[in-house]
């Protein structure tokens, strides 16, 4: 299977392998948003039912208090006891003071927890009877939502005392949000909102607060907005873990593709590197074989023989030079290359370049401007190397400046930095390749690959030198307005000369 379907049929696999996940982590987590909403709508109605236990008891329990003030009261009600009965024991009667009927003598019964045996009330018995009738007995009538007629004028003032109780929706309230927290609930919520005016999606069951339920209607429930705080609160460690289980499968998905398209372009680009590489050896080798048979088979003179030699000499130095490009560049990649410093003269270093280039330039019709200030630049590198990265951008100004360009190489000091400057007038890179000028074996797409020679490694080699030097290579340009690329090295010092180098 080719190179690109494979690498297709990977992409493919992987993008429904991302899409399965996410699904699946969305899935899960709209399930806990499910089952949370689910546990907050019970917690919120068992928080209410507990929030009106404790308003009623509330309640009940200043009935109750108002209750024995009412038996204490010797104006409301008499209290008087006896043991004349077969078991002597003490059993007490309650009557009212002024009671409605002449016949009416109240109620009479004991109470087990009292065993003393006493024929008239005592102080202390009465209180016993009060808080028996109050702590027990009423408040086991009032919990069953009754409420008794001990005494004719007793059952009348209930009745008043519980129809008018009602449910305070400002102590409901506090015990709710009470109830709500110690269910980890902090969400806001309304008591008995109005629905058509605030319309709050999370409604808890309408309950019955009425001290005499189901015959007294007293209903209550409670509304909350939004309470989106308290999902995200309650989900937050299940949503971070999705999200960074998505985020580093996407993470690996997209290095993975761009491992891949980098394969690619790296095979696509060697593919390239070696054709364009086997039509260059074979010129100057076809070239040497043919002389060299020419000067085997053919009895020439001594003139004819050195000038086929000179053409052997002359493509064995093309084959050196493309030797000496390839082991510069797999050199340049190796980290563990030491550089060999020193002090070098940067004007003095251009000047050499520009003169060695002269040839070149003078066959390619280009013209080469050199202009550099009145001061002596010097900088720590290795000069070799350095000489071979300002090198290969003139010569690559010089291949593809074209007939009639002019190149300008400037330096200047900038930020603690030397900057060396190579312009041309040529036509300049397009935007879309110069992020890609700088990578091993690529050229600008220009129709015939073998139109102007080039192995896709100067630039990238350039700039790899460049970067042992603690520097930068960059570039700028327009596409039919030429192209600068700019080295920035660190200096040492500068001085200034009384005449600018030649």
């Amino acid at each position: 299977m080719p190179m690109k379907k494979r690498i297709v049929l990977i992409l493919i696999l992987m993008s429904a392998c991302v899409t399965g996940i996410t699904f699946l982590q969305l899935y899960w987590n709209y399930q806990n948003y499910k089952s949370t909403v689910k546990t907050f709508k019970h917690d919120i109605n068992e928080a209410l039912d507990k929030a009106i236990e404790r308003e009623m008891d509330a309640r009940e329990r200043k009935i109750v208090a108002r209750f024995k003030g009412w038996l204490a009261d010797t104006t409301f009600v008499t209290i008087t006891c006896n043991n004349k009965n077969r078991d002597s024991n003490t059993v007490f009667t309650l009557a009212d003071t002024h009671p409605y009927f002449k016949k009416d003598r109240g109620v009479s019964f004991s109470i087990n927890a009292f065993t003393e045996k006493l024929s008239h009330i005592t102080p202390k018995a009465k209180a016993v009877f009060i808080n028996h009738m109050g702590d027990s007995t009423l408040r086991h009538d009032l919990k069953n939502g009754f409420v008794y007629f001990y005494t004719q004028r007793l059952g009348d003032s209930l009745v008043k005392v519980v129809d008018k109780s009602r449910c305070n929706a400002a102590a409901l309230g506090k015990f709710y949000k009470d109830e709500l927290l110690l269910r980890d609930i902090d969400a806001p919520f309304v008591i008995n909102p109005k629905k058509q005016n605030n319309p709050r999606p999370f409604l808890t069951r309408t309950l019955n607060a009425g001290l005499q339920r189901p015959a007294q209607k007293d209903m209550v429930f409670a509304g909350f907005e939004s309470p989106n705080l308290y999902f995200l609160r309650v989900m937050k460690w299940l949503i971070v873990t999705s999200l960074l289980l998505i985020s580093i499968t996407i993470f690996c998905f997209a290095y993975t593709v761009k491992t891949l398209l980098s394969q690619q372009k790296l095979a696509e680009l060697k593919n390239d590197f070696v054709n364009n590489m086997t039509h260059e050896l074979k010129t100057p080798v076809a070239t040497i074989n043919i002389a060299a048979e020419a000067i085997q088979d053919f009895n020439l003179s001594k003139a004819s023989a050195d000038e086929y030699l000179g053409i052997i000499r002359y493509q064995a130095g093309n084959l050196t030079n493309l030797i000496d490009q390839i082991l510069k560049s797999v050199i340049s990649e190796q980290d563990s290359v030491s550089l060999n410093l020193s002090k070098v003269n940067i004007d003095q270093l251009i000047n050499g370049i520009v003169q060695e280039y002269k040839p070149q330039s003078d066959k390619a019709n280009v013209i080469v401007n050199y202009n550099n200030e009145d001061e002596v630049l010097q900088a720590i590198a290795d000069k070799p190397l350095l000489k071979n990265a300002i090198a290969n951008l003139l010569d690559n100004a010089i291949k593809y400046g074209g007939p009639g360009s002019v190149i300008n190489i400037g330096r200047h000091i900038e930020n603690g930095s030397i900057i060396i400057s190579v312009t041309d007038n040529g036509p300049g890179i397009p935007a879309q390749y110069q992020d890609k000028v700088f990578d091993r074996f690529f050229r600008v797409p220009s129709g015939d690959i073998h139109n102007v020679k080039g192995y896709g490694l100067g630039l990238s080699y350039a700039k790899s030198i460049i970067e042992k030097h603690k520097g930068t290579l960059s570039l700028t340009s327009k596409e039919g307005r030429g192209t600068k690329f700019m080295i920035s090295i660190p200096f040492i010092y500068h001085e200034t000369s009384q005449s600018s180098v030649a």
